[in-house]
């Protein structure tokens, strides 16, 4: 109540907002921080208000002296009890971080376990509490038992577990490693990880989250490793696998509701040479918005993609490397063309997300149900659109080209380097070049680039020495347009990247490519006919993206090469 008076005094809550704050506030919470996620006050003003009641500095920790070495003597148990943090000595005394000056029993608990003074700062919880995760690792409370002490996020699991009585089915149900590994989950999900790595060395368990297509390692506490076999068994639970067989792959699912929002994961799990290795797929379907508008394309790509998505018949291919958004942008067409008047039918492997008003096959190669076997019933369904996952054999891709010499509209995903690569694929899979040239009516091959985190991107001009000698330099120097670098704050987590945009290389064909395809002239040659028609490059549109500032030329070197 103390902190809600200060914030009234200062005029930053009417009475009304005081009133409201003091009902959604937790029985042992502060007023202010309902306040806060009330949103009636942003935290900083909050913390400026209740600093200067308490005569106390308010400190951003993105910018605090630290003395890290003093974590070797301090009672981990009190920073994960109390949430606080030792930064510096300062004239004898302690500087102690703290998101909560109400709590005197921690400062007093600090400064009787060092033989120090205590001198505390006020800091906001948030970045205080991923400062610790920082520096201790992700769960490093739940290895020190600690958990039950404070609020658990939460993670439900939406299917009911079974297990056995066996020793390890038992040790995988203790509360500390059911609350370390819902920790891991809900700290992926928190962080935008697509990828959960759980790696199996010699030294023990490594975790590395996959944000925006590349890898990122946690930090773990190093007790962590005595938990291994705990933390896969838990896992196997989770998605439904046999805990005692540790010789063979195995794949599995979880549904979980992560802070109120629904999250599946798909599992797979491997036999390594230091014990089993997991890789967790998160898919968040509330953070997903399928919409051709909202994955980066281009007015001029868009509205060709938009009229080759609208014909009655034909193939058209989506190509990249796995994590490129191939199904994102075929989900995004299916969305666009959907409506009452066209059947749509989809077989995929596996079916990542479950599409409103669309009818959609999960591939089961086991018991016969193939992308060639699926397809074939699919055509007995009356579709008018068809969607195949992936174009894999000679078999799929013929019943593909059947579908389409039927009047039906197919789409489907390739690997190929770039979009004309997509031809001689089919060509080299043993499909009749005449068939490819006939039935395919575009390529899209994409990519995924990180895109400039808004806050800290720094403007530059590079020299021409620095960059690749097809990047646009002069032109773009001369356009007035503005380059941008990574720097890292705490909205990006330091990485100076926040989020994805595609590179999209659009190629649709015309005749002189139908004819070069039917003569099997090589890729390259396709390639060149298809720029001299008005194609842009990966390449091209990553530079465009570059110079427009939501991208860097490092990132479009990464995912790219030279034309």
């Amino acid at each position: 109540m103390v902190s809600g008076q200060i914030l009234l005094e200062k005029g930053l809550l009417d009475e009304r907002q005081f009133r409201l704050a003091r009902e959604a506030q937790a029985a042992d919470g502060r007023l202010d921080r309902a306040a806060v996620e009330l949103g009636f006050v942003s935290e900083e003003d909050a913390l400026a208000a209740v600093g200067e009641a308490l005569g106390l500095e308010v400190v951003d920790l993105a910018h605090a002296r630290m003395d890290l070495a003093l974590l070797k003597d301090f009672p981990l148990k009190l920073i994960h009890q109390h949430q606080i943090f030792p930064l510096r000595c300062e004239d004898g005394s302690l500087i102690v971080a703290t998101g909560d000056p109400f709590d005197l029993h921690a400062l007093d608990a600090a400064g009787a376990a060092t033989g120090r003074s205590v001198l505390p700062v006020l800091v906001s919880p948030s970045e205080l509490a991923k400062l610790i995760k920082t520096h201790l690792g992700v769960g490093a409370e739940t290895v020190d038992g600690l958990l039950a002490q404070r609020e658990e996020r939460g993670v439900e699991v939406l299917e009911e577990l079974e297990w056995d009585r066996s020793e390890a089915s038992e040790m995988a149900q203790e509360a500390s490693v059911v609350r370390l590994v819902n920790e891991i989950l809900s700290e992926a999900v928190e962080a935008r990880a697509s990828d959960i790595h759980l790696e199996a060395q010699a030294a023990g368990i490594k975790i590395r989250y996959r944000i925006d297509g590349v890898l990122q390692l946690q930090p773990m506490p190093p007790e962590i490793n005595r938990f291994q076999a705990a933390i896969i068994s838990r896992l196997k639970i989770m998605a439904k696998l046999n805990i005692a067989e540790k010789r063979v792959p195995q794949d599995g699912r979880i549904k979980l509701k992560v802070s109120g929002r629904e999250i599946d994961i798909r599992v797979s799990i491997i036999p390594m040479l230091h014990g089993e290795g997991i890789v967790m797929r998160v898919l968040d379907k509330d953070r997903m918005e399928f919409s051709l508008r909202g994955i980066g394309m281009d007015q001029d790509i868009y509205e060709q993609f938009s009229q080759l998505i609208k014909l009655p018949h034909g193939i058209i291919l989506v190509t990249g490397p796995t994590g490129s958004g191939k199904t994102t942008s075929l989900y995004s067409a299916l969305n666009e063309i959907k409506n009452e008047e066209i059947k749509i039918v989809t077989t995929e492997d596996p079916v990542e997300y479950q599409l409103e008003g669309i009818n959609q096959i999960q591939v089961h190669t086991k018991v016969g149900l193939t992308f060639a076997a699926s397809l074939r019933s699919i055509l007995r369904h009356d579709p008018d659109v068809v969607l195949v996952g992936e174009i894999r054999d000679l078999e799929t891709a013929e019943n593909a080209i059947q579908a389409s010499l039927t009047g039906h509209l197919v789409f489907s995903t390739l690997h190929t380097n770039d979009a004309a690569g997509a031809f001689m694929r089919l060509v080299e899979m043993g499909v009749e070049p005449f068939l490819v040239s006939s039935t395919v009516a575009g390529v899209m091959a994409q990519r995924l680039v990180r895109t400039l985190c808004p806050e800290c991107r720094e403007a530059y001009v590079p020299k021409a020495a620095e960059v690749p000698n097809d990047f646009p330099l002069q032109e773009i120097l001369n356009r007035g347009d503005q380059l941008y670098r990574p720097v890292g704050c705490r909205r990006c987590r330091g990485k100076g990247y926040t989020g994805r945009v595609g590179l999209y290389e659009l190629l649709v064909a015309n005749d002189e490519l139908r004819q070069l395809t039917g003569e099997r002239i090589a890729s390259h040659k396709i390639k060149q006919a298809a720029m001299k028609a008005g194609m842009r490059t990966l390449r091209q549109d990553g530079w465009r993206k570059v110079a427009r500032g939501q991208t860097t030329i490092d990132e479009v070197m990464r995912v790219t090469g030279a034309d």
